[in-house]
């Protein structure tokens, strides 16, 4: 193992572990740019979580991705802080979707894909 993992497989990961501590969870989707200005370079899809707050009696998203320069979310109850905010000038889109699992096509990229580098997303959820 060596520590590194993509938005795909740690949104898979901290939903199982929400659901193994008695916390409803699913999955979120983006379609967004692979460039940070422009939709030269395709796009890909980003997972995230949704989390039920019980207290709250709604849903909330957030991003288990983490942070980097320039990227940064966080965890808020009044607000979502996520990773990449969607500019819909660029095609990019918001699902603001809730989802049991990982999409099948998803599923199937990993497994096909051998490297980071060969990961391709180009369709709309």
């Amino acid at each position: 193992m060596n520590g590194t993992g993509i938005c795909w497989t740690k949104s898979c990961l901290l939903a199982s572990l929400l659901r193994a501590n008695g916390i409803p969870s699913g999955i979120s989707y983006q379609y967004l740019t692979r460039a940070d200005d422009n939709a030269d370079e395709g796009y890909i899809i980003h997972a995230l979580n949704t989390v039920y707050i019980g207290e709250l009696d709604r849903w909330i998203r957030l991003d288990a991705r983490g942070n980097k320069e320039n990227v940064h979310a966080e965890f808020s109850l009044n607000e979502e802080v996520l990773a990449f905010p969607v500019r819909s000038e660029l095609g990019e889109i918001d699902y603001r979707d809730n989802n049991l699992d990982l999409d099948d096509r998803l599923v199937r990229i990993l497994n096909e894909c051998t490297s980071i580098q060969k990961i391709s997303a180009d369709f709309v959820m």
